[in-house]
Parts: C-alpha cells; structure tokens; sequence
C-alpha cells in the first residue's frame, strides 16, 4: 500500500552529454561569412623538375630548320636490325637486313626478303658459346633477344671481354664478302634468341640475284679500304716528323653531301575559357591568366618527353648505334657508368630514371662506395666522377623493368647536344611559346590556341651515349 506525502518528485539530473553551455562569443563558423580566404594558386602535381629543359643550351633558329654540316663520314660497323614476333617464332623484317655493313644502301626488297627468308632462329642457355675465336666465320648472326659477349684474349693471355652486345645488335655481317676467322668469341650471359644466316644461304641467294651480288662485292672490295681516322671520317693527309724539303701532301676537309636538316617540332592545344568566367572570377586571381599557367606547364612537360622519346629527333632513337652500349650484369654498377664516361670527351651531364638512380645507388651501396654531389644550378646533385646524374622520369621503364642511363655533352661550341627553338614568336610568352586570340565562339566561349617550337640536333654520334637495358627492379 502506497502512501502520498504530498511532496512533488525531484527530477532526474540531465546526462552531463546533454548539457548544452551558453555561447558567450561569436563561432568560427558563422565569422567566416564575413571574412576573406587566403587562396594559393592552382597546384599541379605533374610537373617535374625537367632537367634535360633546363640543361640544354637553346639555340635561335630562325628559319625553323636547322642544318649539321659534318665531315664526310664512312660507315662501317653493324647497325640495328628489327624484328617482329609471333607466337615464338621470330622473323626479322627484310628491309632491315639493309643495316648490315655489306647491304647498307641495298634497296632491292624482293632480294631481302629472300634472303630474310634463309635466316634460321636458333636459342641459347647462359654461358653457351655461340662462335668460337679461330674458327671458320660462316654465319650472319642477329640477336633477337638476349645479351652476347664478345671474348678475346687479354695483353697478358688473359680473357677479356671485348664489348657486349644486346638486343637488335648483328655480328659477322663481313662473312657475305668471303671467307674468313672469327677474331673473338661470342658467350650468351642471358637466354639469347639469335637468327643466322650460314653463307652458303647468302650464296644460293646471290645466284638468283645479280644486283646483289654486284651490291656486296662492291662494297667488300671497294668500301672499306677508303683512308678515315679513328671516328670513321674521310682521312685529312699530313706530314710529321720529317726533315728538309720533302713533297707534302695535299689534303682537304670532305664534307657531307646531304647533310641532316631538323625540322621545328610543335605542341599544341587549344585553350578555352568561358567569358562569364573570365569577366566576374578575375579577384585575386585572374583566371586566364591561371589556365594559361597550368597549361604551359603541360606542355613544357610534353616537350621534354618528345626530347627524349621522339622518333625523329629524340636522344634514345637518335643515339648512334656505336655508342650504345650494355650493363655488365643487369643493374647499373660504377664499372658501367665508367665504360659509358670513357666513349666522349667532356661528358656533362647523365640523365636517369629515379628509379635508375636508386638501383644504381644500391650497387655503390653494395661495394661500399659514396656517391659524391655536385652543385647545379643550386641544387645537390648525385654525381660519378664528378658528372652529376640528374633525374628524367620521361626515360621510360620497360615492362620487363629496364630502363637506360643518358650520356651527353651539350654545346654548339662543344660539338655536343643542342635544343633548337624559334624566339620573337607573335604573341610570345615564352621562348619558343605563343599564345594566340583565336575568337569567341557563339556559346560565349573563348579561344586561345598556345603553342611551343622545339627539337635537338645532336652535332656529332659521340655527343650522346646510352647504357642501355638497365635493370631497375628490385633485387632480392
């Protein structure tokens, strides 16, 4: 039985969760509706520090080409040959053939397809022997894939490797002429797939194919006994050493009779901006001026991947042939960045992948040495022996996660690399780049079209050279 006190009962007290406290000033929040931003331009993370941009010496060319004039060289080593792949099978594409030293200039490509056709592929384990010094040289080889190492007998009997040779490389391309010996021994250091070519196959082309026969006895008897120097260049006569009046010799600079001309090379866009835009939200920032920014910057970057990769005038495909050169074992080591320093004089500047620069880092690691640094442009640079190693990130990286390391001297005055670029562009912005009024179209929309002229010239073959299949995966 209840009982009434007649008292009202107290209330519970509140969570302290649900206690609201009184504001005693005004909240950030609402505050802000009466205050200003700070604001920073529009970032982009795309833009990398452009080395190769920034290094190379940009020469006026006015005319929009530009034209190197050399002495008259002869050419006489393999070139690189191409192939294409089915399956497992391997065939090497017969214009190509035209790369050999005893086919340069050959253009008959019903003939080289015949004999494209005598080639046979042929596969090899690590440490096989392919051909053997001393032996009879009656075979053309091409490598398809794989590293190949030439062996000779060093000045105290010794072994020696004499050079390595990769991908697309050819050697024995001189037995088409004749019989003769092998002066080295070719080693696989990788699985290789080679495609060769016995004489014999060679001859029984040759019997259907006069021009082609005529072609290589040519130039087997006739070619390559012309007097060059060391760079492969029509030989200047002089006289040295002697004494009193004795005839002298005449001489004179032969020159290239079809000099190589580069082209301007463009990249373009067409910038568009709203007019609505461009007439209310210019305060702080002007809007135009932000989008044309941000849009140079792109095209900056873009021009420093054609430097690097273009076709035409890029470094990677217009490095010549004798100045590549391959990894001793597969990451980059001080040994090979040594052999790439000691194909030029005056080597200026290297240009690697991050990543290249890092695999290579570990291989200094490794043998306990210090990489040392250099001063460029105010920057702390990497270097090895003093050549400062700076950063491409347009180098590109294989699916097989090989790159290549860059090798240049640069300079006009120093027969080395040069950018070329037109300047006093209408509308210029910057060298080389205009910006130019296009119209408004009927959407109130406006135009702008910006565009960069740019391309390299490489003056002479040893102002580049590559390393080249530079593993960069990492290692276990």
């Amino acid at each position: 039985m209840s009982v009434d006190t007649g008292r009202a009962a107290t209330p519970a007290p509140a969570p302290a969760a649900e206690i609201r406290q009184i504001q005693l000033s005004l909240s950030t929040a609402a505050a802000r509706n009466l205050a200003t931003t700070t604001k920073s331009e529009p970032q982009m993370q795309g833009i990398s520090s452009r080395w190769l941009l920034r290094t190379l010496p940009w020469v006026h060319t006015p005319g929009g080409v530009y034209r190197v004039n050399r002495r008259l060289s002869y050419v006489v080593g393999d070139g690189r040959v191409t192939f294409v792949k089915s399956g497992s099978k391997v065939e090497v594409i017969p214009a190509e053939l035209a790369e050999l030293p005893l086919l340069r200039g050959f253009d008959d490509h019903i003939a080289l397809g015949a004999l494209a056709d005598r080639f046979v592929q042929k596969e090899y384990e690590p440490g096989q022997v392919i051909v053997h010094a001393g032996k009879k040289a009656d075979h053309v080889y091409l490598i398809a894939h794989g590293k190949i190492e030439k062996i000779g007998t060093g000045p105290y009997g010794d072994e020696a490797v004499l050079g390595r040779l990769g991908d697309g490389d050819t050697f024995g391309g001189q037995v088409l002429a004749g019989d003769g010996k092998w002066e080295f021994t070719a080693r696989a250091t990788t699985a290789a797939t080679i495609l060769a070519l016995p004489r014999t196959a060679y001859l029984a082309v040759a019997e259907q194919y006069e021009n082609l026969r005529d072609h290589v006895q040519g130039l087997g008897t006739n070619g390559f006994r012309r007097p060059v120097n060391k760079a492969g260049e029509a030989a200047i006569e002089l006289s040295a050493g002697h004494v009193g009046e004795v005839p002298l010799p005449g001489a004179y600079a032969d020159y290239e009779l079809k000099p190589r001309e580069y082209e301007l090379s463009v990249a373009q866009t067409v910038l568009k901006v709203h007019t609505r835009v461009a007439d209310l939200y210019n305060h702080p920032m002007n809007q135009t001026e932000q989008q044309l920014r941000l849009t140079i910057q792109e095209l900056r970057e873009r021009q420093e991947h054609e430097l690097v990769n273009n076709p035409e005038f890029g470094l990677l495909h217009n490095t010549d042939y004798d100045q590549r050169i391959q990894t001793h074992s597969g990451p980059p080591t001080p040994d090979d960045l040594d052999d790439l320093l000691s194909m030029r004089r005056g080597t200026q500047y290297l240009f690697a992948h991050p990543r290249a620069i890092a695999a290579f880092g570990k291989e200094c690691n490794k043998r306990g040495l210090a990489l040392s640094s250099v001063d460029v442009d105010g920057h702390h640079i990497p270097a090895w022996r003093g050549v400062p190693i700076l950063p491409c990130g347009k180098i590109p990286v294989t699916d097989r996660q090989s790159s290549s390391i860059i090798a240049v001297r640069t300079g006009e005055n120093n027969e080395g690399v040069i950018g070329l670029h037109q300047t006093g562009l209408p509308d210029e912005v910057e060298p080389g780049l205009n910006c130019r009024f296009m119209g408004i179209d009927d959407k109130a929309i406006i135009s702008y079209l910006v565009s960069t002229y740019y391309s390299a010239a490489i003056l002479v073959p040893d102002a580049v050279g590559i390393l080249e299949n530079v593993e960069v995966r990492p290692r276990a």
